[in-house]
């Protein structure tokens, strides 16, 4: 589990290079990327949805529907799956909760987060999914391989 992302949203960044890994325009199925990913249909289902609505993936309906990206590799950056299905507050917000956190008012962890949160969104939003598209896909192949 990611100390700063939900659970959907590390399915979403999987499910994501996993589809990059694809022949381009091949269409997958849904119920293909959870049994691959080891993840729940239905909640990859909602993930999915979201990323489509996003425009980081296409679906298509029908009986020869199903996923495929959005855009090119390069063009979509890891902070664009982030701020789709998570958003931008483990960027704007504090950590620990605290209303009203700010450089002029703040929490016991402030200044040590923000240079940890800048460096993270900074690579977010540098690295593309073609640029870790090839280092993933070793991880992608190995999953399931222990069940």
């Amino acid at each position: 589990m990611s100390i700063i992302f939900s659970k959907g949203c590390e399915y979403g960044l999987q499910a994501v290079l996993y589809i990059s890994t694809l022949e381009e325009g091949r269409r997958i199925l849904i119920k293909e990327v959870a049994e691959k990913l080891q993840i729940p249909v239905h909640f990859l289902a909602k993930i999915l949805q979201q990323l489509s609505q996003k425009g980081i993936l296409k679906s298509y309906k029908g009986s020869k529907g199903g996923f495929v990206l959005g855009r090119p590799p390069k063009e979509i950056r890891l902070i664009d799956i982030v701020n789709a299905l998570d958003g931008m507050s483990i960027f704007t917000e504090c950590i620990l909760g605290f209303p009203g956190c700010s450089t002029e008012h703040p929490c016991p962890v402030h200044d040590k987060w923000g240079k940890i949160r800048t460096e993270a969104y900074e690579m977010l939003a540098d690295e593309t999914i073609a640029d870790v598209k090839e280092k993933s896909i070793s991880k992608i192949a190995s999953l399931g391989m222990d069940s």
